[in-house]
């Protein structure tokens, strides 16, 4: 079976090659999916799509009419696909729900740490021989309290580990964790996680009910000073309403692995051009902002366990099976 894969990036290739069955006949494209390099797909039984290709209607409507029956999404997330529009033209989507969730809940502490005692700034100072410790001054995560903004795989990974540095943690999900609750952590109403915590961190799915949940109001519920971590979806986000927020003191460190408007700056090397961007460029300017560019994901581990779950996904359409994963 013949499988576009849109988005590919050298691990991806190499990460495919180590898992991909023998009946699956993969062809990178460096570019994302869109309308334009939807005609490249004549002749594919399936693409294989990341976090920012298109798969809105009209680019659907393009793969039907190429041929292509399937959309394998090698993410968990699937704000990007228009599912009523693939099941109307009959396109089988499915996606990996779930991949090495300790990998994002790592980098998400990790963030929290580096913003909060500073390492990206003592790191560069030591470089510089300058030894001085003023302007690096943190605090303790201990008795501080952390609020989680769901509690799905990546949120209760989150969880576990903050826990493990003594934090008050509370969280908010439509659905409550009974393990994480046994373990330590508080249930409450988004309101009181927004008013009570000192760091909060969100692991929601991006949908219309989340649509920039972390907006002026929502912000001007938050303590003073405040961290902000989003390592989920830049639709969570108004950043526009983040920026101000910055500039008020309201949010005294902001960490973003996402961004709104990242299709058309991550996972690529703009080193070489200039960012057009305003909102990021403004961003970038902030010496208690700490932005990467969607790498929670990308351990070794996680790439495995992406490319395997993708590849059974792919064998199941095949055979013309359910695989247990589809939307």
């Amino acid at each position: 079976m013949k499988v576009a894969v849109f988005s590919a990036k050298k691990y991806d290739q190499t990460s495919f090659a180590d898992w991909a069955d023998s009946s699956l006949e993969f062809s990178f494209f460096d570019g994302p999916l869109d309308q334009q390099s939807a005609k490249l797909t004549q002749g594919y039984a399936a693409v294989c799509v990341f976090v920012n290709d298109d798969l809105s209607a009209p680019v659907l409507a393009d793969l039907k009419a190429a041929g292509v029956g399937m959309i394998a999404l090698r993410c968990a997330g699937f704000n990007n696909v228009d599912l009523a529009a693939a099941k109307e033209l009959d396109l089988r989507v499915a996606r990996v729900p779930a991949y090495s969730p300790e990998a994002v809940a790592e980098h998400t502490v990790a963030m929290i740490l580096c913003l909060n005692r500073k390492l990206h700034k003592a790191y560069n100072r030591v470089r510089d021989d300058n030894f001085a410790l003023d302007g690096l001054l943190g605090f303790n995560l201990h008795g501080k309290t952390a609020g989680l903004v769901g509690t799905g795989r990546i949120g209760a990974a989150t969880a576990k580990i903050l826990l493990g540095f003594g934090m008050q943690v509370l969280c908010y999900d439509i659905q409550e964790n009974d393990e994480l609750v046994k373990a330590g952590v508080r249930y409450v109403s988004l309101e009181e996680l927004w008013t009570e915590s000192n760091v909060i961190s969100l692991h929601c799915p991006l949908n219309p009910q989340t649509q920039h949940m972390v907006n002026s109001d929502s912000l001007a519920l938050m303590k003073d000073g405040v961290m902000l971590i989003n390592t989920s979806r830049g639709g969570l986000i108004d950043t526009k309403a983040v920026i101000k927020a910055l500039k008020s003191r309201k949010i005294g460190y902001l960490g973003l692995d996402v961004y709104e408007q990242e299709a058309d700056l991550f996972f690529q090397d703009l080193s070489g051009q200039l960012i057009d961007d305003e909102v990021f460029k403004r961003l970038l300017t902030f010496p208690n902002v700490l932005i990467t560019g969607h790498q929670a994901f990308f351990t070794t581990e996680a790439l495995q366990q992406i490319c395997q779950v993708t590849s059974d996904n792919l064998l199941a359409f095949q055979a013309n099976r359910l695989s247990g994963n589809e939307l």
